[in-house]
């Protein structure tokens, strides 16, 4: 018994002995900066523009949409669902159709 009792306490001084000289060590945090782009940005005006700004710019930049590539009906009704469904966007399902509207309308690309 003795034999097994000095078995369990040697390993178990082993195991847990580095662990105290872990403790020990000191650390020290560093502020960090970073500078972030400009990002008051608004949806150009145009039919649904309100929408858009108050559904879209929840969650990511304006700019980000207006330099997307063209999409059809179907493929913007895509991309909403898509935030709302995997993302857990809190688009209210009754604007969707406004939303949509206004970005195959693409009014920052007729300026």
């Amino acid at each position: 018994m003795w034999r097994t009792l000095s078995s369990v306490a040697l390993i178990t001084t082993s195991v847990l002995a580095p662990l105290g000289g872990q403790a020990a060590q000191k650390f020290s945090l560093k502020s960090v900066s970073v500078d972030l782009p400009f990002g008051d940005r608004r949806f150009p005006d145009g039919p649904g523009a309100d929408v858009v700004n108050g559904n879209c710019l929840a969650c990511h930049s304006a700019g980000m949409v207006l330099n997307q590539a063209a999409l059809s009906k179907a493929q913007w009704r895509a991309e909403v669902e898509k935030m709302r469904d995997a993302f857990k966007a809190p688009v209210d399902p009754k604007d969707v159709d406004a939303i949509v509207d206004y970005l195959i309308r693409r009014p920052w690309a007729a300026k």
